[in-house]
């Protein structure tokens, strides 16, 4: 069964809804497919442009530089990870599973569609895991922040503090610990696949596996639960 979402995205990141039109959605999931392939520095919308038969001045009628349709691309992943955690965590009351199955989603553990609406998750994912930090560690994050353009991302590290204070109602670090969690999900899995001296993972494998181990063991022994 096809499976489509669509997510309102904040409208300070494109000039037109590319979810509203063909060719704005083309523009996104090229942009993922490009991005996954050659790497968001050498993204330009020249390539995207050649590579939906298009032409530059169409992709800047949506969005007005590669970094906000890179922001874009992350946002929307954001709240999709938030809607899959919410869709598997509703019928579990157990403070504790709820934690494992998150665990299990930001580490792509939980079976997803491979396809939604045409933006394939997976090369999404590991777009996250290399450039999602390039969306805040820049010098305008003050200026690009209250824009709220990074509202998924926090409302996404909310819902997983909201869980860990379910485990440990005492807990003073509950966002500190979620906003750990998604950033270490990605950067092991980044060092364990390239520079895995910067990881204990001795088979330089099952990357995920490792990343879930870690994070499992390092949130179960930082929150005890109640």
């Amino acid at each position: 069964m096809e499976v489509l979402l669509k997510f309102k995205l904040n409208e300070h990141l494109y000039l037109r809804d590319p979810e509203q039109t063909a060719i704005g959605k083309a523009i996104v999931s090229n942009a993922i497919e490009l991005i996954f392939e050659i790497g968001f520095e050498q993204f330009t919308f020249k390539k995207l442009a050649s590579r939906i038969n298009s032409t530059e001045p169409t992709i800047y009628r949506y969005f007005t530089s590669k970094y906000k349709l890179l922001t874009y691309i992350l946002n929307w992943y954001w709240t999709y990870l938030e809607y899959v955690c919410k869709m598997h965590l509703v019928e579990v009351n157990d403070p504790t599973k709820k934690m494992i199955l998150i665990l299990e989603i930001i580490t792509h553990h939980i079976n997803h569609h491979t396809q939604l609406h045409d933006y394939n998750l997976d090369h999404l994912h590991l777009i996250v895991i290399s450039e999602s930090s390039k969306s805040y560690l820049v010098k305008e994050v003050d200026e690009i922040n209250n824009d709220m353009m990074f509202a998924p991302l926090k409302s996404l590290c909310l819902f997983i503090s909201e869980v860990i204070l379910k485990l440990e109602p005492h807990f003073p670090y509950p966002r500190s610990l979620a906003s750990t969690l998604l950033e270490t999900a990605h950067n092991q899995h980044f060092f364990s696949e390239h520079l895995p001296k910067l990881t204990d993972n001795a088979s330089r494998e099952n990357h995920k596996d490792y990343v879930l181990k870690y994070l499992t063991r390092l949130t179960f022994y930082t929150v005890k639960p109640a």
